[in-house]
């Protein structure tokens, strides 16, 4: 497959994560797909990583289909997961086994491949605290690429770590920015940027509770909990710089005008009205988008 080069090269796309609330922003991934609006460096946490893939295998009838009519897979995970081990969501199904060719969700790896931007999935060491950037070198195959979009996925307490060269990972979420990856694109020289959040304008988010429960069950992992409870300040404060760069002209954040799902929703029927929702703000937004971008 020939490379297909971007047509964005200095702003980066950050997709915030939030678990099934990302069934709303998937409406923007498949609305840059229409508008053909391809940027060269794209970072995701969370189920934002997620967003992020599908985004760079150019298909959006799998961003949509990832946060809506999957979760009514059967193997997608419930309490008898949970129970088991293997997590409230199924994480080993959902990114090791449904992506594969022939599987449930297939991805196009050979798109995703042929695409030269980069793409930077963000994960928690959940021993030392620190945060990774993921890249394109890391992903030699579709293996290497879903195990860290399952490590960046990977909600304390409801998922299990996930270990990678023996490391363990949890929702990158956890890092310094709060689960936005504006550090990230920082980081590799970016300064302005598309940003997809995934909560409403007028959101901050409250003090963590349960820090007791938290130190007992991650009584092994104490950097986890310390990222846990310091999270909603992180978060917060990304916030605020972002509508500080917005304010400055130098960022274009997505805000959702609703948010009709909880990050747990299972309801495919709410899951496709949150996704038409979000598809219907985008598609209103895309003119103002592409302007932006110095498309317009």
């Amino acid at each position: 497959m020939p490379e297909v080069a971007p047509n964005v090269t200095d702003t980066a796309l950050l997709f915030e994560g939030g678990g099934m609330r990302a069934s709303y922003t998937s409406g923007l991934v498949v609305a840059l797909l229409e508008a053909q609006l391809h940027l060269d460096w794209v970072g995701g946490v969370s189920a934002g990583a997620s967003n992020a893939c599908n985004y760079l295998s150019r298909d959006p009838s799998r961003a949509r289909r990832s946060f809506t009519d999957f979760a009514a897979d059967p193997q997608f995970g419930d309490l008898r997961t949970f129970v088991r081990g293997e997590g409230l969501f199924n994480a080993r199904y959902i990114y090791q086994q449904a992506g594969l060719p022939g599987q449930a969700l297939a991805f196009d790896w050979d798109t995703f491949a042929a695409d030269p931007a980069q793409l930077r999935i963000c994960g928690f060491r959940a021993r030392t605290g620190e945060q990774v950037h993921w890249g394109r070198e890391d992903y030699a195959d579709i293996h290497a690429l879903m195990i860290r979009v399952q490590a960046s996925s990977t909600m304390p307490v409801l998922m299990p770590p996930v270990v990678i060269d023996e490391d363990i990972y949890v929702d990158g979420a956890l890092g310094p920015a709060g689960g936005i990856p504006l550090d990230a694109a920082r980081g590799d020289g970016y300064d302005k940027f598309l940003a997809v959040l995934t909560r409403p304008r007028d959101y901050r988010k409250p003090p963590q509770g349960g820090e007791w429960f938290f130190r007992r069950h991650f009584r092994k992992l104490p950097a986890v909990t310390e990222a846990m409870m310091a999270r909603p300040r992180r978060y917060n404060q990304t916030r605020e710089e972002l509508f500080e760069l917005e304010r400055e002209g130098r960022a274009y954040l997505f805000v959702p005008e609703q948010m009709p799902v909880s990050n747990g929703e299972r309801n495919v029927s709410k899951l496709r009205a949150s996704h038409e929702a979000g598809l219907a703000q985008a598609r209103r937004e895309i003119p103002a988008i592409r302007e932006f971008l110095g498309l317009g």
